[in-house]
C-alpha cells in the first residue's frame, strides 16, 4: 500500500512536538504517493492524541493504551508497533530521532527484515536506478556524512516498509485548517503482550531541570571556534540579552572550553533550531553545523573568511573580525536604545 506511517512518541499523554512535526511530512509524502496518512500511539490514557493525529491529517489511527505503557518499554513498544506495521503494510515508516526511536526502529528493521536511515535532515520522493532495475517513487533519506562537508542520500528499494529517523526541529509542523474525520483501531494489547515482555519495568524516573531553550528562541547568537576565547564569547552573550535570544555555539568551541554546556550545541551531534533570526559568528560554516540551522528564517554570517561556507547560506554575510564585529552591533543597539 502508498501509504505513510508515524510513530507518534508522547510525553506526559501529550504528542511529543517531533511526532507533529512527522506528520506534516507524512502527509505531504502520502499526497505524492496517492496513499493515506496513518499514526502508531502507545501509552497510558492516550486515545484523545488521536483527535490531533487527525488534525495533521492522519486518516487512521491505531492505539495501544495500557497502565504498564506509561513509560517507554523496549520489548511491548516494539512488538505493539510492529504488529500494527504488519496490520497497515505502509510504504514509508518515519519516527523521531530521539532515544525512544533510536532504540525502537533499528529493533523494528531487524525483525520486519527491512533497512533503516537515521538522523535524517531531508526526505524526498524520486526515482533512481540500483543493480540494473528502476526504482520509482523511492524514499530518499538525506542525512549529513561524516566523511567531508557532504550530505549523503540513502535508499532502501527493495524493502518495505522504507523506513527511517528523523532529527526534532528539522521538519515544519503545520496542522490543518480543519481536522479530517480518520478513524481510530484499538489494539488489544492483553491478546498481543504476553508477561515476559515486561520483564523490564521503569521503577523511578529522575528528569534534569531544562537549563537552555534553545528550541525555543527565536533570535540565536552563535559562536564557533573563530571567536578565539571564552572572554571573547562574552560579546555573544551581551548580544542576545539585546535581541532577547539565546547563545548557542559549535562543538568545536564547547571542545574548546569558550562555552560550557553541550546543551548549547547546535549541529549533527547537538540539537537542531529554525529561530527567526540565527547569527553565526566565528562559524566556518561545515555541514555538520549547518544541519542543525540552515532552516532559520534569516542567517547572518560574521567571518573574517571571505570562502567560509557560511557566508554561502547565509541571508546577510559580514567579512570581518567577529569580536569586533559583535562589539559594534552591541555598541549601535546600545545607542539607539537609549
Amino acid at each position: 500500500m502508498k501509504n505513510v506511517m508515524i510513530y507518534c512518541q508522547t510525553s506526559n499523554r501529550a504528542m511529543c512536538e517531533v511526532s507533529l512535526e512527522l506528520l506534516t511530512k507524512g502527509r505531504r509524502l502520502a499526497e505524492q504517493l496517492g496513499g493515506e496518512l496513518s499514526a502508531v500511539l502507545v501509552g497510558d490514557k492516550v486515545s484523545h492524541l488521536a483527535a490531533e493525529a487527525y488534525r495533521y491529517g492522519a486518516q487512521r489511527v491505531f492505539c495501544a493504551e495500557d497502565e504498564r505503557l506509561k513509560d517507554y518499554l523496549t520489548l511491548p513498544y516494539v512488538k505493539i508497533v510492529k504488529h500494527a506495521i504488519e496490520t497497515e503494510r505502509p510504504e514509508i515508516f518515519l519516527a523521531g530521532a530521539t532515544s525512544e526511536g533510536r532504540d525502537m526502529t533499528p529493533r523494528l528493521a531487524a525483525e520486519l527484515g527491512c533497512g533503516l536511515t537515521a538522523d535524517c535532515t531531508a526526505l524526498e520522493l524520486g526515482d533512481c536506478s540500483y543493480k540494473d532495475n528502476e526504482y520509482r517513487g523511492v524514499l530518499k533519506c538525506i542525512r549529513p556524512s561524516f566523511v567531508a562537508n557532504q550530505l549523503t542520500t540513502i535508499i532502501s528499494p527493495s524493502t518495505r516498509p522504507q523506513m527511517a529517523t528523523i532529527r526534532e526541529g528539522v521538519m515544519a509542523k503545520e496542522p490543518l485548517a480543519a481536522a479530517v474525520s480518520g478513524v481510530c483501531e484499538t489494539i488489544d494489547v492483553e491478546s498481543l503482550l504476553a508477561p515476559e515482555d515486561f520483564a523490564v519495568a521503569v521503577i523511578e524516573k529522575h528528569a534534569e531541570a531544562q537549563g537552555v531553550d534553545l528550541k525555543g528562541a527565536k533570535v540565536i547568537v552563535a559562536g564557533g571556534y573563530g571567536m578565539g576565547s571564552a572572554e571573547n564569547f562574552e560579546s555573544l552573550f551581551r548580544l542576545a540579552e539585546l535581541l532577547g535570544g539565546e547563545v548557542g555555539a559549535t562543538r568545536a568551541a564547547i571542545d574548546a572550553g569558550y562555552v560550557g554546556g553541550y546543551e548549547r550545541m547546535i549541529g549533527q551531534t547537538g540539537i537542531t533550531v529554525r529561530p527567526k533570526l540565527y547569527i553565526a559568528c566565528g562559524i566556518s560554516g561545515q555541514v555538520q553545523h549547518t544541519v542543525g540551522m540552515d532552516r532559520s528564517a534569516c542567517i547572518i554570517s560574521i567571518n573574517c573568511d571571505t570562502d567560509a561556507p557560511i557566508h554561502k547560506i547565509a541571508d546577510h554575510a559580514i567579512v570581518g573580525d567577529a569580536k569586533q564585529t559583535v562589539d559594534k552591533l552591541i555598541t549601535l543597539i546600545s545607542n539607539n536604545r537609549r
